[in-house]
């Protein structure tokens, strides 16, 4: 009984994997890879700012999508997720295979790595299982040979019976030739005999029985004898996605699961447990690839890259490891808050002169007092306080955190992290979304992709806001300098910087404790192993760098924190000026919250100023000096001088600044950061979880340390 459309999802499963194009003359080319192979290299190269990306549908992985010209054609070029293997273990995995089998793309483009072809070569004979329309593309030429490798790639060519293109993308070479090749495969010029894996034999008589059976049921639609071989390997997630896919559920194909039954029996009886199938199908895989490597691929050096090795012994050693980390991220951070503090005082200049045009502007418009007021002083003032502090900081940071990617360092930080993180059973690739968060929590939780554990994936999301932002830096760099480091005025700067990475350090050691705890409770599960692949050092492309992170990282997260802004900076202007009797309705919400604020050693203004700072953290220390000065405007003082008077006139100590930057350090996600959770979980009861536990936390911390300060009389 043939299943409908309605009751498979096939809607859904073609609506998943629909390329956006303007003609259906467009031809569609998959581009498929192990990570690290240069494959958005390659894509970027190609495609220039002919791109866009999002999400597949409900999916949180990443889908881009770009276009270019060849020959009065079009091609759109689908950038699948790096995988090491089509026998889906991720959701990345899963998507790369299925649009491969589904997608119906005219092409299909792999990309390899011709410093370590042997590996890429699985890849590669596991699709040419699914299609014959491939065109396999040997990248990084370059690195191949500074190691002194060379490749034959005219025999490889013959060998996988498709064409082969040796490029160095990140130079363009060879690209050219790359769009000439596709161009022919895909409109049938060059003819494809692909190389077809010979699996034992036991193996190879199942799979003849069951061919039979399937041919009759797929008319075609997919490869036979490669869906024979999913089915002998019990593969339920491609059976889920083929019954999606087709008009009918395999599983209902009586006589096809008798022989499918048979088939198991006599595999078991040759002594082929189920479960070993999958591993035997590798071995075979592993050994063609090895077999094709030894023909075609010669090097002087059978090693690890000499150069490379020595650097990874200080990089990754027990001893030199952690320390060089810390103090490269301490550099970053130095430089992104000292880099920012021109370029900021600069944009709010500007904007400055900009208000006083508009003002200008709005006073020959005859525009009413409160229309000014809400617009100007609320809305206008918000928008280019979270432009001009959050700009230049995530400007800087993330050019240098994708130098820090483009060289190769950052999987070396996850090495050594790995082991921290394991222990609070989290995955180690937190290290790396941990170490993004610093420069924006939104992006932090973007990055999470990489996380291929579902539930490890959740406590890296969750757990991202407990390290610093950008936005929250200003905060403890005001807290540690006025309370801090003033009464030293010799070591002034130095203890200043010592307190903020103190700081980092907590925010560290508080993640990984939230970590394990939610391993242990509401996320129980054993942390899953993964490949680290440490990739070779590489000189940095500064170009495409900068270009890549301020349009794909700076820009993409400071507009949602613009599109959060503009309504808040309303709802803020509407409090401060809006009385009852002869008091705001800000200062009521902070006589209310006051006496809860002070068992955790704030006061109400200080809890209103984070309440209503939740679009950006940036405007929270200007909406408290608003708040202290009784003004109906956000405001900056003149000097740090002026702001510790101010807070001192109002009741502050030292232990008010420590809590406050400790609440800075641990509340609630700023409302970007809270947004693109939502986004990336699709889950509401995760976006609040996201939102109390950093919540709680410091409440808990913040109420510790101020109840023990005063048991102990230290104020």
């Amino acid at each position: 009984m043939g299943l409908t459309n309605q009751s498979t999802g096939t809607k859904v499963l073609k609506e998943m994997f629909r390329v956006q194009s303007e003609s259906p003359k467009d031809i569609i080319v998959a581009l498929a890879g192990n990570p690290n192979t240069g494959k958005s290299t390659v894509f970027n190269n190609l495609t220039g700012l002919n791109q866009h990306t999002g999400n597949w549908p409900g999916k949180t992985v990443a889908n881009a999508q770009g276009k270019f010209m060849h020959e009065n054609n079009t091609y759109i070029l689908v950038d699948l997720p790096g995988t090491y293997s089509l026998l889906a273990n991720s959701v990345e995995e899963q998507i790369a295979r299925d649009f491969i089998c589904f997608g119906h793309p005219q092409v299909t483009v792999i990309v390899t790595d011709a410093t370590c072809l042997e590996r890429n070569l699985n890849l590669v004979l596991q699709i040419l299982e699914i299609t014959d329309k491939v065109v396999v593309c040997v990248n990084l030429m370059d690195e191949a040979k500074r190691k002194k490798i060379s490749i034959d790639l005219n025999h490889l060519s013959e060998l996988l019976g498709v064409p082969v293109v040796g490029t160095t993308a990140r130079d363009g070479k060879g690209l050219e030739k790359l769009k000439d090749i596709i161009a022919k495969v895909a409109l049938g010029k060059v003819r494809t005999t692909p190389k077809k894996i010979q699996y034992d034999e036991i193996i190879e008589k199942a799979i003849t029985e069951i061919e039979p059976y399937i041919q009759n049921s797929i008319n075609d639609q997919l490869n036979s004898k490669w869906t024979a071989l999913r089915l002998i390997d019990s593969d339920n997630l491609l059976l889920e996605s083929i019954n999606n896919y087709l008009d009918f559920d395999l599983s209902k194909d009586e006589l096809l699961n008798l022989t499918l039954k048979k088939t198991h029996l006599e595999l078991e009886k040759e002594g082929f447990k189920l479960e070993d199938i999958r591993d035997q199908i590798v071995s075979n895989i592993f050994k063609t690839a090895e077999n094709i490597t030894q023909k075609v691929v010669s090097s002087q050096s059978k090693t690890y890259h000499p150069i490379d090795r020595k650097i990874d012994h200080i990089l990754t050693s027990r001893l030199f490891g952690i320390p060089i980390m810390l103090a490269l991220l301490g550099f970053v951070f130095w430089l992104t808050i000292e880099g920012a503090n021109i370029p900021s005082n600069i944009l709010a200049n500007i904007f400055l002169l900009l208000e006083k045009k508009l003002v200008l502007f709005l006073g020959w418009l005859n525009t009413p007092i409160w229309i000014h007021d809400i617009f100007i002083l609320g809305i206008y003032r918000t928008l280019t306080w979270v432009i001009s502090v959050m700009l230049p900081p995530m400007a800087i940071f993330f050019p240098l955190f994708t130098l820090l990617e483009d060289l190769g360092y950052l999987p070396r930080i996850a090495f050594n992290l790995d082991h921290f993180f394991k222990k609070a059973c989290a995955h180690g690739k937190q290290a790396l979304t941990m170490c993004m968060g610093f420069g924006c929590n939104a992006a932090g939780v973007i990055s999470c992709r990489i996380i291929d554990s579902p539930r490890e994936r959740l406590i890296a999301i969750i757990t991202n806001n407990f390290v610093p932002c950008n936005g929250r830096f200003p905060i403890l760099i005001s807290m540690a300098t006025l309370f801090i480091a003033s009464t030293h005025d010799t070591f002034n700067s130095l203890l200043a910087t010592l307190s903020i990475l103190g700081v980092i350090i907590l925010s560290v050691i508080i993640t990984l404790f939230i970590s394990k705890l939610l391993s242990k409770t509401i996320l129980k599960g054993l942390p899953s192993s993964f490949t680290l692949e440490l990739p070779p050092y590489r000189k940095p492309q500064i170009g495409k760098i900068i270009i890549r992170s301020i349009f794909d990282r700076t820009l993409f997260v400071l507009g949602r924190a613009v599109a959060i802004a503009a309504p808040a900076g309303f709802i803020i202007w509407l409090m401060a000026n809006v009385t009852i009797g002869s008091t705001s309705i800000l200062t009521h919400c902070a006589q209310f919250l006051d006496p809860f604020s002070q068992l955790l050693g704030l006061d109400g203004y200080i809890m209103m100023a984070f309440i209503l700072g939740m679009p950006a953290n940036e405007i929270v220390i200007p909406i408290l000096i608003m708040s202290y000065m009784s003004e109906g405007t956000m405001l900056e003082l003149d000097s740090l001088i002026e702001m510790k008077q101010l807070f001192i006139a109002n009741g502050w100590t030292w232990l008010t600044a420590i809590c406050t930057m400790l609440f800075t350090l641990n509340h609630w996600p700023c409302g970007t950061t809270l947004w693109t959770i939502k986004k990336e979980t699709q889950s509401w009861k995760w976006t609040w979880m996201s939102f109390l536990i950093p919540t709680l936390t410091g409440f808990v911390i913040c109420f510790i340390v101020a109840q023990g300060a005063r048991l102990l009389n230290l104020v």
